[in-house]
């Protein structure tokens, strides 16, 4: 009768009770969960704490492969996930802020800087009876880390402490989930048939995909190492065993990337696809290599024991030869990745070049929310200046009207409108992540200020079509209602402007302008509305040419509220104060002096004569 071999084994390891039982296999599954949560843990909080500002680095400082090659090492080191880090970089090659040729060093850096982990871990293995060295274990110095990380937590109302507190915890579950891991296998250490399955992983082949199939699993080619170095504490695994599962998990980490890509443009996926070449051609290179050489030399250490530390230093030369091998040959990668993902194979669309900014909003950018977030604040600051421009252009109109011009403001309208769409349903996704108190300040910032921004193109349509309108009957407005209109005009122009100027800037003292601006623009507006009664009175003007007056200069009004909307909205929340009525008599009291001050001087500048 046929007996499937791995189940044998696993029935001898049960019934060996004295040398492990089901307590050590929960032990086990423990472990590994504990390990991968705090890997987890530990990853996002250096994420969050680094701000999103190491990918900024990313976006700018990848002039040379060399350069990509140092900043992918040095990002991917501190939030601790190469895949993380190729994501990243399929998004901004998707929304175009990074050309292909920049991602590809920063893909082989990230693959040296994902060995960080399997040094650290490697600690484990620390043995000495000095008491100074022994305090490096991470056995021995985790509680301490764990200590301080639980007072930061518990005791401090620091957010940046919190995240520290955050990682240190997350640290150190990660190595207690190492200890449980390393504890529970070790009994595995007396079971022959253990061995001789581990044996078998020492064919290159066979190794190279388990090692692939766990790493795709569990989508973390650090996490899988970090496994295989715990199973070194049972002492079978030989460097013979362990080497060919090392290269299986460099090529099973490209799933992520693939899985990321899907749906993406052109460029995103051949970025993804170098990342699958770089890896499959360093170890098939490295296989051939060491494998041809072993069949003359019999290398002797392949029979050896490895240890955590002995992990380590394979995983990290491979990935330093592979980067080094390889990087002269990246513009190589770059054409295979070409030849793989051809351009007829995406049908380019014409899109507006004012829609173009609308691709920094990436869903991969997501799975990183302080990143995510400072790209959708760029979003709406560009935004804001699109609304800028349509309000500009809609009161250009009315001293001197142009069919183009007015076209223009049209085609800005419907294009802000789908930036209010596509950058509130972003915003909403963002809001739904774990983000810090500025991140999540600016977040509600944006969706307050879109609403406003939108609105402001629709008023500058509004007068556009006035303007046409008045155009099209041959009527004009007298010389006095073109002198107080152009005084009106300008006080529109500025309050504009320093509202989109203030909210580009994060300029608080600018912000605070705003508000008597617009009180000095309501004046205005009434005394403009007088004098326009009076002419009426006196004949001076007709109905009609009064209605398109009436219509035009409520349109302005609206315009300075929304300004001044948006202006609040960046003075209130950012002092956590959201009645929005109570912020506004506080601001306009008799015993504000500032405010008064202000109100006085933009009184006295948009004065009419």
């Amino acid at each position: 009768m046929y007996t499937n071999p791995y189940t044998e084994v696993i029935g001898n390891v049960i019934r060996r009770q004295k040398n492990m039982d089901i307590f050590n296999v929960l032990s086990l599954l423990g472990g590994l969960a504990m390990f991968l949560y705090g890997m987890n843990v530990m990853g996002d909080g250096l994420a969050k704490t680094a701000g999103g500002q190491l990918e900024k680095i990313l976006e700018k400082l990848t002039s040379t492969p060399i350069k990509g090659v140092l900043l992918g090492a040095a990002v991917t080191g501190v939030i601790q996930s190469s895949s993380a880090t190729t994501v990243m970089v399929v998004g901004l090659v998707n929304s175009g802020i990074m050309k292909l040729r920049q991602a590809v060093g920063i893909i082989m850096g990230a693959n040296i800087g994902t060995t960080v982990t399997s040094w650290i871990l490697s600690l484990t293995g620390i043995q000495s009876d000095n008491i100074f060295i022994n305090m490096l274990k991470p056995s021995s110095f985790s509680p301490i880390l764990a200590v301080i990380g639980i007072i930061f937590l518990m005791f401090t109302k620091s957010e940046k402490k919190h995240d520290i507190g955050g990682i240190l915890l997350g640290f150190t579950v990660l190595m207690f989930g190492m200890e449980m891991m390393s504890g529970a296998v070790e009994p595995l250490k007396d079971v022959p048939e253990f061995t001789n399955i581990l044996t078998m992983f020492s064919n290159p082949f066979l190794g190279m995909l388990v090692g692939m199939l766990i790493t795709a699993i569990i989508q973390s080619s650090s996490a899988s190492v970090g496994i295989l170095q715990a199973l070194c504490a049972t002492g079978a695994v030989s460097f013979g065993t362990a080497i060919p599962i090392i290269m299986g998990q460099n090529i099973g980490t490209c799933v992520t990337a693939l899985i990321s890509c899907i749906g993406t443009k052109k460029n995103a996926k051949r970025a993804a696809f170098v990342h699958l070449y770089f890896n499959i051609i360093g170890t098939v290179v490295f296989m051939v290599a060491f494998y041809t050489v072993n069949s003359f030399v019999h290398f002797q250490f392949l029979n050896d024991s490895a240890n955590a530390a002995g992990i380590a230093v394979v995983h990290s030369a491979f990935n330093v030869a592979a980067t080094l091998l390889l990087l002269p040959f990246s513009g190589g990668l770059e054409k295979l990745a070409t030849l793989t993902v051809r351009d007829k194979d995406e049908v380019e669309r014409n899109t507006p070049v004012e829609l173009e900014m609308l691709k920094r909003l990436d869903v991969r950018f997501l799975e990183k929310p302080a990143f995510a977030v400072g790209h959708c604040i760029e979003v709406v600051k560009y935004m804001a200046q699109l609304s800028k421009n349509s309000v500009d252009m809609a009161l250009s109109l009315v001293d001197n009207y142009d069919e183009a011009v007015r076209d223009k403001v049209e085609d800005l309208e419907g294009i802000i409108d789908t930036y209010e769409d596509e950058v509130g349903s972003y915003m909403v996704k963002l809001s739904s992540k774990e983000l810090s108190h500025d991140d999540s300040q600016k977040v509600s910032i944006g969706l307050h200020v879109i609403g406003d921004l939108e609105r402001m193109s629709d008023h500058a349509i509004t007068i556009a079509d006035i303007c046409k309108k008045m155009n099209a009957e041959g009527s004009a407005f007298s010389d006095k209602a073109k002198s107080e209109l152009c005084v009106y005009k300008d006080a529109v122009s500025k309050i504009v402007e320093m509202t989109v100027e203030a909210y580009e800037k994060e300029d608080l003292q600018e912000a605070s302008h705003v508000e008597p601006l617009e009180e000095a623009i309501n004046e205005l507006n009434s005394t403009v509305k007088k004098q326009h009664i009076k002419r009426l009175q006196k004949g001076k003007c007709t109905i009609e040419l009064g209605i398109s007056l009436e219509n035009l200069i409520n349109n302005y009004e609206r315009v300075a509220d929304h300004c001044s909307n948006v202006a609040v909205a960046m003075l209130q929340l950012k002092s956590d104060n959201f009645d929005t009525h109570e912020y506004l008599d506080n601001m306009k009291k008799d015993t504000n002096i500032d405010f008064q001050s202000m109100y006085t001087y933009y009184r006295e500048m948009y004065k009419l004569k």
